[in-house]
């Protein structure tokens, strides 16, 4: 999992905090050390543990914001979650045992700017994708976006519960083109440059219509992921995992 970390002159804005209280304490340190007097924002990507579950180790005074469909998803899932991500291995129960999750101080609607002094953050709510409440940081003087998990490096998409649909994300994927970023910090893979976000919008769009066409001619949604599994591994043989059964599966239900 990639942390950003935004210095300006006066504030400094984190975005993500690792899973539990103690990655968290550490991610703040390292932003604290970096400018140690400056005024401390987070903000997070999504609402899973391993992107905010960690906000409890971020000191007093530090100003949270996020989108309000994130937030809703937080209070109606958010300790769900943390409990299903304790329960995957003992040191995830270590880390999440003392998690805890606050009320932000800022919410906002599609869009918020943060001036750090010198740097602007937009911070962008788009519509779903990976979850509801997916946010996009786009930093303005060097156009850099943090993705979070809506544009990654080579990773199959995935649609968590009864987040965005196949149709969204592309959709999603059109507002980040306007922004016409120049480098892309995903979480859970590889930073890249703008083209990262041709290569999402291609690739879904690409499975969409194949799966689509199996669709017209009767094939069930579990055969359609096999075959197109075996299709794609073929097709982009240098990602390093292929099972779109998830993302077909989306794609016949929308």
């Amino acid at each position: 999992l990639e942390i950003g970390i935004i210095v300006g002159e006066n504030a400094t804005l984190v975005v993500d905090t690792g899973l539990g209280r103690r990655n968290g304490a550490i991610v703040a340190k390292v932003a604290r050390a970096l400018a140690p007097r400056n005024r401390l924002y987070l903000t997070t990507t999504h609402f899973h543990p391993e992107h905010a579950g960690g906000e409890g180790g971020f000191p007093p005074g530090t100003i949270l914001i996020r989108n309000n469909v994130q937030q809703r998803e937080m209070e109606k899932n958010g300790k769900e979650m943390l409990d299903l991500f304790a329960g995957r291995s003992a040191l995830n129960k270590e880390l999440l045992a003392d998690a805890s999750l606050r009320s932000p101080d800022v919410v906002f609607d599609t869009e918020a700017k943060v001036d750090l002094g010198g740097v602007t953050v937009r911070l962008l709510w788009f519509g779903g994708a990976h979850t509801k409440g997916d946010q996009l940081m786009f930093v303005e003087p060097d156009r850099t976006l943090i993705s979070g998990d809506v544009v990654q490096n080579k990773v199959v998409p995935g649609i968590f519960r009864d987040g965005g649909t196949p149709s969204s994300w592309l959709a999603v994927l059109d507002k980040i083109t306007a922004l016409n970023p120049a480098h892309v910090l995903p979480t859970h893979s590889a930073p890249g440059d703008g083209s990262l976000v041709t290569l999402e919008k291609t690739f879904i769009t690409d499975l969409r219509q194949s799966a689509l066409a199996l669709k017209a001619k009767g094939v069930s949604a579990d055969a359609a992921g096999k075959q197109l599994t075996d299709e794609f591994k073929a097709k982009y043989p240098d990602w390093p995992n292929m099972n779109v059964s998830g993302f077909v599966r989306n794609i016949y239900a929308e």
